[in-house]
């Protein structure tokens, strides 16, 4: 079974149904002990930093989720709060990745929502998914690039569009969104 970390974000509605499609089994939840067990677990998100901290800490789930050994998704909002901290109300976040979130600058269009493609990838997760394939990103703040970066998007500037260390995986756009690359992706992690 796979968890899906309920924590007053968006999009988890749109992950559960993207997995559907896919076959496996899935359970919305803030349960220490449903987490603990479940195979994987993703964290989704579309939301506010602060508030999203804030319901996790309340929870403990900040806690059970940097000690989890079984893979673990980030996506979006969830990619951010794996960082160090985040711009977005001076949030410090779970620190799984040693990078920081930022807001993107306003010298385009901000948030970027649209359909973009990646440079660098490497990892599990893009198992074969091209340079040239597009995915759907909704968001006004990213992740650094840094040395746990496995794919990088160009938009204003260069940013994390995934992030990987050990069990732990992030992706900046969303792949339940993202149509057939975005099921590969999806594919690719249940396949961890």
């Amino acid at each position: 079974m796979i968890a899906i970390i309920q924590y007053n974000a968006g999009n988890v509605c749109s992950v559960r149904n993207a997995l559907q499609r896919l076959g496996c089994e899935s359970v919305v939840t803030d349960d220490p002990r449903i987490i603990r067990k479940a195979r994987k677990v993703i964290l989704p998100g579309v939301g506010e930093a602060a508030s999203a901290m804030r319901y996790l800490k309340e929870k403990g789930l900040d806690r059970v989720l940097v000690c989890l050994e079984q893979p673990v998704l980030g996506i979006c909002l969830g990619l951010q709060l794996m960082c160090r901290s985040t711009q977005e109300g001076n949030t410090l976040c779970m620190g799984l990745f040693d990078t920081e979130a930022e807001r993107l600058p306003q010298q385009g269009r901000v948030p970027h929502m649209g359909w973009n493609n990646f440079e660098g990838l490497r990892g599990p997760l893009f198992e074969g998914v091209q340079l040239s394939d597009d995915v759907y990103y909704a968001h006004s703040y990213f992740a650094l690039p840094c040395d746990r970066t496995v794919a990088v998007c160009r938009y204003i500037v260069p940013f994390s569009a995934a992030l990987q260390r050990d069990n732990f995986y992030a992706t900046q756009f969303h792949p339940e969104k993202s149509g057939g690359v975005g099921e590969v992706v999806l594919k690719n992690f249940l396949k961890l």
